[in-house]
């Protein structure tokens, strides 16, 4: 058998190792045996849908923490839901950049208003938002509201008042949003998944 300079250097270099390395106590059966645990081993798994488009992917998110009273969980992984009809686990760009979104400093993380004619956005409480949109809509609807048209017919419609709905929710959150809307005379109902 001929070998070469070089096929003679890598021989011994690979024994030379081989055997430093058995000598320093390291055995290639234990380091086999030894088991990782998997990172998702311990995390809580909360299944949602994607907030970006109207496809309505289905999205998986981990999150750790010790589930005390008043201690806060961390989102540190998310992916698509193999389980989800619409996109069988697979994300799209977008949706993969899931966990950007939702670390993003620039999130917004309560409800702000910024009064008329006033340049500052002021913070406010959740019961605060929703009692302020509830009276405003009312105060709308009543100043805004026809309930017969020039003909006499009845016609019951807001035509001042529209509404963008969610594009990600389900069928049936879809078929309620668009019923309690139209029930309340509002014809200019839209969505990108178009309800």
């Amino acid at each position: 058998m001929q070998v070469t300079r070089r096929q003679f250097f890598r021989i011994c270099g690979a024994g030379l190792g081989g055997s430093s390395i058995a000598l320093m106590g390291f055995s290639a059966n234990e380091v086999l045996a030894e088991t990782r645990t998997f990172k998702l081993a311990s995390a809580t798994e909360t299944r949602n849908t994607c907030p970006y488009c109207s496809v309505a992917c289905g999205v998986i998110l981990y999150s750790m923490g010790d589930k005390a009273k008043n201690a806060k969980s961390r989102i540190f992984h998310i992916e698509g839901d193999p389980d989800n009809p619409v996109n069988r686990g697979s994300l799209c760009p977008k949706g993969a950049g899931l966990l950007d979104m939702v670390h993003s400093p620039k999130r917004l993380m309560h409800p702000e208003v910024r009064e008329a004619g006033s340049r500052e956005w002021k913070r406010i409480s959740w019961d605060d938002a929703l009692t302020r949109i509830a009276r405003l809509m009312k105060e709308d609807r009543d100043a805004n509201f026809i309930a017969r048209n020039e003909a006499g017919a009845t016609v019951n419609r807001w035509m001042s008042m529209g509404l963008l709905a969610s594009s990600a929710t389900n069928n049936e959150g879809g078929y309620l949003t668009h019923k309690v809307f139209r029930n309340l005379g509002i014809l200019s109902v839209d969505t990108q998944a178009r309800i």
